[in-house]
């Protein structure tokens, strides 16, 4: 079997030469990126807008250089990430595009506008069936399922449940619609906060299912009729309803990798992984913590498994920043389970490879 090829360029930049914009764009041109036919065709640039107060998101030149791409090869490039299933600033498609617009994300900024590709209320979703494992119909954003080309730009990160943040989670967890999310991270039942209820009653005015109930001015949710749709969670002005986290990460993990099937099965992809400010926790947080390793590079594949392996790999042969989590952990040789001991990153990456998405070894190629 083939190696998957996954090209990479260090950070180096010569002046008056170049810099990181034309690097990128140099090096996912020497990946390929152009053997997509894009001519007239909706092109999806799936990313993370950042949590307003973290400072380790991707800033939006990159995406301006992934765009501009695009658009030079007849495509028609939008930004796109769903809604938040926890409370926070990114929790509805209005609060969602203010962060964006607020951490610098906007048409004049990247030149492509920006999509919630769930909607309003993260609740416009397209079923998409795969008939994995776990997963049997993954709830995808629609906006994200209605491109013609899938492209993943991913800050490559750790993460406090999934062991790592990288490509496969960008686009398996962060294209779930509120629904979707709650599959993935638990057995999808929210239940209700009762000091936090107001009795306001429009959980059960959004249920088709007639599973909240407002008794003594409290809502209630009957779990025996509850799908777990997440609606209820979108409309509740006090965030008093929220998900139970109640699934094993290994299962969560393996969840995440048959969503990401989903997304790019059956049309074209191409994936972008930036291996900088290498933060120990998701960029969903409203702070960052002092990134764990010095900067990498920048990683391009059309294989998101090989990219994933790629970043991990090279994340691992640098040494920890001082001062940062990782330098205070117990080193075992493997960062991401140093910093977050109860994961195993490991399960999305195999289970990735078992259900066809890639494959877990490269060819590593340097673009200079």
């Amino acid at each position: 079997m083939e190696k998957s090829k996954v090209y990479f360029t260090n950070l180096r930049t010569i002046t008056m030469v170049n810099n990181r914009q034309s690097k990128l764009e140099k090096l996912i041109r020497t990946a390929g990126i152009g053997q997509i036919d894009f001519d007239h065709k909706y092109a999806a640039i799936k990313m993370h807008f950042g949590e307003p107060g973290n400072l380790s998101y991707l800033r939006p030149n990159y995406a301006k250089t992934v765009a501009d791409v695009v658009k030079s090869l007849g495509g028609k490039p939008f930004l796109v990430d769903c809604n938040t299933l926890y409370v926070g600033r990114r929790k509805n498609a209005l609060d969602h595009i203010d962060s964006a617009y607020e951490n610098g994300f906007s048409p004049f900024s990247t030149g492509c506008h920006i999509l919630i590709g769930d909607g309003l209320k993260g609740t416009d979703e397209t079923l998409v069936p795969i008939n994995g494992d776990y997963v049997k119909e993954a709830k995808i954003g629609t906006a994200v399922m209605d491109a013609d080309i899938f492209i993943s730009l991913t800050h490559f990160k750790g993460h406090e449940n999934a062991g790592y943040g990288g490509t496969l989670k960008n686009i398996g967890m962060g294209c779930g619609s509120r629904a979707g999310k709650m599959e993935m991270h638990s057995s999808g039942k929210p239940f209700v906060d009762q000091e936090k209820c107001i009795g306001c009653g429009k959980c059960v005015k959004i249920c088709a299912w007639g599973a909240p109930k407002v008794t003594n001015k409290k809502s209630r949710i009957d779990h025996d009729k509850c799908v777990g749709c997440g609606r209820c969670i979108a409309v509740c002005p006090v965030d008093a309803i929220e998900p139970e986290w109640g699934q094993s990460n290994i299962i969560l993990d393996r969840k995440i990798a048959e969503y990401a099937y989903a997304v790019v099965k059956d049309r074209p992809s191409f994936h972008i992984s930036l291996v900088i400010d290498v933060s120990p926790n998701c960029d969903c947080h409203d702070e960052n913590d002092l990134a764990i390793i010095p900067d990498v590079g920048m990683f391009a594949s059309f294989d998101p498994v090989a990219l994933d392996q790629a970043c991990i790999d090279a994340v691992n042969q640098q040494p920890p920043n001082p001062g940062s989590w990782l330098a205070e952990a117990h080193h075992t040789g493997d960062h991401f389970t140093d910093i977050h001991p109860d994961t195993n990153w490991k399960e999305c990456i195999t289970h990735a490879e078992k259900i066809g998405l890639g494959h877990a070894e490269y060819e590593l190629i340097e673009v200079k």
